[in-house]
């Protein structure tokens, strides 16, 4: 137990046993006070490893929080970290039935007053909804962060019926992070037992995931959009327009009857407080005033107030790199506004304009490698250089329909739509739509993003083939955003069948006839135009590193065309090397992903991502090694893995798994 000379003590390891007899490690902070009078206890529930994963992350966030009076509680759910049990899946039935007994014990504990908050971004995001809406009587409130209530339309493995490829690479990643051993010092003797019997057990998710295309109940378990009135507890939804899944706040907005509240900055997959695209906010400040409220009952304010506070991001040039992206914070009293001033525009050929023009048909037949600046899925991931770049590029190979310049800045926030007509000489086909700022000078700026796999434009559940040469009228709900279009910047919208590396390609290469004068986009326009302000403080100072640096990290992107057109597009990150200053562990990892395409053929589509991990103390020292690979044919798409684990130099572990899955509508 670490001493208690800043305000709170630290309990290393606890065990939480649960009904089946498996322990799941907990990490605890207490405030001083609490040794006097029970408090109320936060956790945060995740499989990344409260030693050697989320450690840095973990004491500045609980150290803060012990400070104000709350207990946290840092667990790593079955399987993972020092937990024992074997690791299943995203989101089991047994992950949030353990989230359930978890938050009974906390609340059990003579150190908690029975009040507990959750709070999580990614993976702990989620399960807090989830596990929000089983309704455990102790949990009253939580703060999710960078979460999706609907599994299947807005997560890492789908998205508008189209097969994302970081369906494989963090299936990869997790791959690397679940086959991380236990740390010794905790576990004791037993611990390469315990790592042994979990390696056998890891799952292949990528395949699990692959094998339903569709939005079944396998998707439907932990989507709490399918209903929203299950949630009681107080909700603080907050993300960034760089993250990949603002989209739910707005939806969380609109379907909750439960106290609720929303937040989007500029910032990419990271907590707000650490966040490096946009100016960072004092999110812990934040998370303290809705604990305040909900969980001390201390009438603060934070139930009142505007629903949505939200930062539109203004006219800049592109860049790829992390940094400052130029904007303004605005506040929407209700969600969805009262007041709404859309903006139609129709479109034409090579443009948009005001009014409906005569029906012409268009085709839309692009290139396999179109999409190479798209940047990373999920900005946050990566070392740097992960946002979409100067569009351009893109742009000229897709078909594009262009706004005059405008003659005052337009301020749009919400989702765009989308709204057309067309036919196709395939049964399977895509429709990818980019909304971009193009400068005077030519740039192009991603605003908004919605890949459509068109046999799904009526339902996800049940998508139907098309019938070559039917007319068909489709509706794309585009990604929300945030965004204020300069005075003389054109408004763009890019139309393509594709979009790589970020979608898998159809199985084949189509023509889509769009027919303009029956086309049209709609662009949420704010009624109101707020000037700056600024309603959040900078974050404070972090606290003195709880890591040594023992390498920085690093990163680079190349580029390369094969003599037959063939690109390859490779992705490499060396995540540094650190060392615990109070566990003296160490850890470094390295991550490479790697796309390859040829632009005249989508069977040509190969990914590969492959990671190495490294974790030491002393004379003790473990590597593992893992890779996973997936190209297709007409009908199948072929997945891979390895992993390889050693001790000291020795191997110890190896597994391979190998599945080829029917394409059903991708």
């Amino acid at each position: 137990m670490a001493p208690s000379d800043q305000g709170f003590r630290i309990l290393e390891n606890e065990w939480i046993t649960l009904s089946d007899g498996v322990r799941l490690a907990a990490r605890i902070w207490l405030p001083d006070e609490s040794s006097q009078k029970p408090v109320p206890a936060i956790l945060e529930y995740l499989p990344y490893k409260k030693r050697g994963g989320t450690d840095a992350r973990d004491d500045e966030t609980y150290a803060y929080f012990a400070r104000h009076g709350y207990a946290g509680v840092r667990v790593d759910i079955r399987g993972n970290g020092e937990s024992e049990g074997q690791m299943e899946d995203e989101y089991t039935a047994t992950e949030l039935k353990d989230g359930v007994a978890v938050i009974d014990w906390i609340a059990r504990q003579d150190w908690c007053d029975a009040n507990v908050g959750m709070i999580g971004i990614s993976w702990g995001g989620f399960n807090g909804l989830q596990i929000a809406a089983l309704r455990p009587p102790a949990l009253k409130a939580i703060v999710t962060v960078c979460s999706t209530d609907d599994r299947y339309a807005d997560d890492i493995h789908f998205m508008g019926g189209c097969l994302l490829n970081d369906n494989l690479t963090w299936s990869q990643q997790m791959l690397n992070y679940s086959s991380r051993p236990p740390d010794p010092e905790l576990v004791g003797d037993g611990w390469k037992t315990l790592w042994l019997e979990r390696l056998e057990e890891l799952p292949f998710l990528a395949a699990n995931w692959l094998k339903h295309p569709r939005r079944d109940d396998f998707w439907k378990h932990g989507s709490v959009c399918e209903d929203f009135a299950a949630i009681e507890a107080a909700v603080l939804a907050v993300g960034g327009w760089h993250d990949a899944y603002s989209n739910a706040i707005p939806r969380l907005l609109s379907g909750l009857s439960a106290p609720a509240k929303g937040i989007i900055g500029p910032w990419e997959h990271r907590y707000p407080h650490i966040a490096k695209v946009g100016q960072a906010i004092d999110f812990l400040a934040e998370c303290v005033r809705w604990w305040d409220r909900w969980l001390k009952g201390i009438e603060n304010g934070a139930d009142d107030g505007p629903a949505l506070r939200a930062y539109l991001l203004e006219s800049a040039p592109p860049s790829s790199r992390i940094g400052t992206r130029v904007g303004i914070w605005v506040a929407e009293e209700n969600w969805p506004p009262v007041e709404r001033a859309p903006k139609a525009y129709f479109l034409m050929r090579n443009g948009l304009v005001d009014h409906p023009p005569d029906p012409e048909s268009i085709p839309i037949s692009t290139p396999q490698d179109l999409g190479l600046q798209s940047g990373n899925f999920c900005p946050g991931m990566r070392v740097d250089d992960e946002l979409p770049g100067d569009q351009c590029q893109d742009d000229e190979k897709s078909v594009v329909f262009d706004s005059a310049p405008l003659s005052e800045k337009l301020a749009i926030l919400g989702a765009p739509e989308i709204a057309f007509t067309f036919s196709c000489d395939n049964p399977n086909a895509m429709i990818v739509a980019r909304l971009c700022d193009v400068a005077p000078d030519g740039s192009s700026t991603r605003v908004s993003l919605a890949p459509m796999n068109l046999t799904h434009m009526h339902s996800h559940e049940t998508p139907e083939a098309l019938v070559p040469g039917k007319t068909y009228r489709a509706r794309i709900k585009m990604a929300d955003a945030g965004y204020i279009f300069a005075k003389g910047h054109r408004v763009r919208l890019a139309l393509s069948n594709g979009y790589w590396p970020l979608i898998w390609p159809s199985a084949e290469t189509t023509n889509v006839n769009l027919i303009v004068g029956e086309s049209s986009l709609t662009l949420p326009v704010r009624a109101s135009d707020d000037s700056a302000t600024v309603p959040f403080d900078a974050p404070n100072k972090p606290p003195k590193g709880a890591f040594e640096i023992l390498r920085d990290g690093s990163n680079r992107k190349d580029i390369d065309y094969s003599k037959d057109g063939t690109v390859t597009f490779e992705l490499f990150d060396d995540l540094g090397h650190m060392r615990s200053r109070s566990s003296g562990l160490e850890t470094a990892s390295t991550v490479r992903h790697s796309y390859r395409i040829n632009p005249d053929d989508p069977l040509s589509a190969e990914v590969e991502a492959a990671w190495t991990f490294e974790t030491r103390r002393g004379n003790w020292q473990v590597n593992t090694r893992s890779s996973s690979a997936m190209t297709c044919d007409e009908t199948h798409f072929h997945l891979s893995a390895q992993l390889e684990a050693f001790e000291n130099g020795e191997t110890l572990f190896k597994r391979s798994w190998q599945e080829s899955i029917e394409r059903d509508h991708v």
